[in-house]
């Protein structure tokens, strides 16, 4: 059941340019929310574009609703609602900020993010050119401390475009997030459209789903109008990265099918098959990817609860979604209970990667000799370069900092190419810096290895390169390796190298250049190879002694 909005108030008299409210929520986010609501402010000055700022304080215990006071004290746009009672969740604020709000189109921002200059102007330009009562932009998901940018569905936002009906372009349903749109107060409220009130997880994936079941003309454009800020360091963890808990998958189910269900019963069954879709591609991947993380009680529920939902799903479906996650999905619905998260874990990975053992029945592709009913379709028809081909790679750092290297044939698909050589490249993930690329020729895996035995390399690495004079960094610098590995029949493709071995420790190493080089190599939680470096006596210590200290 949807919340109505009250009716409009009045409200002051708005000019032509100054139209937008800002609705700002926060709960215990002192650090972070002046950060958050300056960034609204500054959208424009007094009569332009923003006619005012809500922050909603959720009932905070600390000292958020005094700095909040505060700043409302030098900034007159600025409206703070103090809340006697704490919601549970985020959507009981963002509706308490739609009943105050004045303004002929609203945003929000969550306390712990930001907007980047210019986000309200060039959304409300959209909408005004194209009479849209729904503008979304891209967002950017920022890793911190890191600072490293991550662009958040950059297909959906390469251009420019107008999208009506909504049926016409399924593909809006992928983004369900609230923040990064600017929606016409008018039209929320005609179509009583409103957050689920309470303590709802994934409250924006139903708001998402409600206002695109109201078909409205949705306007995208390409500029960056929101700063989705990814503290995984941080005590307390946003609701989307606290996923620990078993409880989150179940909320977030329960999220999905509510808005299956706003789809289907509004008559959009494109976009309820598209929602379907979005859930095994993106919700099931991310969860399978650190499922091999989690206790064994974790596991079994979290495999009951997933069974049971795929289980509605139609044959069309699974169908639709990539390869990869429709695997996964056939996997654990023929297995009443969790195995093979190795497995499973490497294939959810982006790219994916499929491990062997490589079982065939009666010539398919099956996922394993005793699931012979899943079959891995469309494996013998995919190109080269999307093949989940699985390389492993075996550190050993030292001396001579070696990487063994060992490429799985898929099938007999890669054997038929020819694979020839590989290369290795290095990229620093806080800038997506460039490293050494190294390069190795691929020989024939020993025989007796069997079909799939694939081709093994071996290198070495120049780690000093990686750490630039002059480093001193107060943390190790994290670098992604990527191979590419060129065939005879002119084919490349690239993909992620799997860490195996027992090299996956800290190694302190001699550097001529550097003094000392700290090295650790490890595999990311989707099992990828990555290595850690530090240059310098100061870092080397400074690390130890953080890492000592009680």
């Amino acid at each position: 059941m949807k919340e109505a909005l009250e009716p409009l108030p009045a409200g002051p008299t708005i000019t032509p340019s100054a139209q937008v409210s800002i609705i700002v929520i926060a709960y215990n986010d002192a650090g972070h929310v002046c950060d958050a609501v300056r960034s609204a402010l500054a959208q424009g000055s007094p009569g332009e574009t923003v006619t005012e700022v809500i922050a909603v304080n959720d009932a905070s215990t600390d000292g958020t609703g005094a700095a909040l006071d505060d700043l409302a004290h030098t900034e007159p746009r600025l409206r703070v609602i103090h809340r006697a009672e704490n919601s549970g969740g985020c959507g009981t604020p963002r509706n308490d900020g739609l009943r105050a709000a004045t303004g002929r189109f609203v945003m929000f921002l969550d306390s712990d993010d930001v907007l980047p200059p210019g986000a309200a102007r060039g959304l409300l330009a959209a909408a005004l050119e194209h009479d849209a009562p729904v503008v979304a932009g891209a967002c950017v998901r920022r890793e911190l401390p890191a600072r490293r940018d991550v662009p958040w569905l950059p297909a959906l936002y390469r251009e420019a475009a107008v999208h009506e009906p909504a049926d016409a372009s399924p593909q809006l349903v992928r983004d369900t997030l609230c923040v990064n749109k600017l929606y016409e107060r008018q039209f929320l409220t005609a179509h009583d459209i409103a957050f689920p009130e309470g303590r709802f997880t994934y409250e924006d994936f139903v708001f998402t789903a409600r206002v695109l079941a109201a078909a409205p003309r949705v306007a995208t454009i390409p500029d960056s109008v929101y700063v989705w800020h990814v503290r995984r360091s941080a005590a307390r963890q946003s609701i989307s990265l606290d996923r620990k808990d078993v409880a989150n998958w179940r909320a977030r189910i329960e999220a999905h099918r509510s808005s299956v269900r706003i789809f289907q019963d509004a008559g959009h069954k494109a976009l309820a098959d598209a929602a379907a879709t979005k859930f095994l591609d993106h919700d099931l991947r991310m969860y399978v990817r650190e499922l091999h993380t989690r206790g064994a009680d974790y596991r079994a529920e979290w495999w009951r609860l997933t069974r049971e939902y795929l289980a509605g799903f139609d044959e069309s479906a699974l169908r639709a979604a990539r390869a990869p996650a429709r695997w996964l999905a056939r996997v654990v619905l023929a297995s009443p209970v969790p195995r093979d998260l190795d497995r499973l874990t490497q294939l959810a990975s982006r790219p994916g990667r499929l491990l062997p053992p490589y079982a065939e029945e009666a010539g398919r592709a099956v996922w394993s000799a005793d699931l012979p009913g899943v079959e891995l379709e469309d494996l013998d028809s995919k190109p080269l370069h999307r093949l989940p081909v699985t390389i492993d790679a075996e550190p050993a750092v030292g001396g001579r900092s070696v990487l063994r290297l060992r490429v799985h044939d898929l099938y007999g698909r890669l054997a038929a190419a020819g694979p020839e050589s590989i290369d290795v490249e290095l990229r620093r993930r806080r800038d997506d810096r460039r490293g050494p690329v190294h390069t190795a020729a691929l020989t024939p895996a020993p025989a007796g290895g069997g079909r799939g035995a694939g081709w093994t390399a071996e290198m070495v690495l120049d780690i000093a390169a990686l750490a630039e004079p002059g480093d001193q960094a107060a943390d190790p610098e994290p670098w992604d390796l990527m191979a590419q590995v060129s065939c005879a029949d002119g084919a490349a493709f690239r993909a992620a190298l799997r860490a195996t071995g027992p090299g996956l420790k800290r190694h302190v190493l001699p550097s001529r250049r550097h003094g000392v080089l700290l090295v650790q190599p490890y595999a990311t939680t989707g099992g990828a190879l990555s290595l850690r470096v530090a240059a310098g006596l100061r870092s080397v210590w400074r690390i130890a002694a953080r890492r000592l200290r009680p």
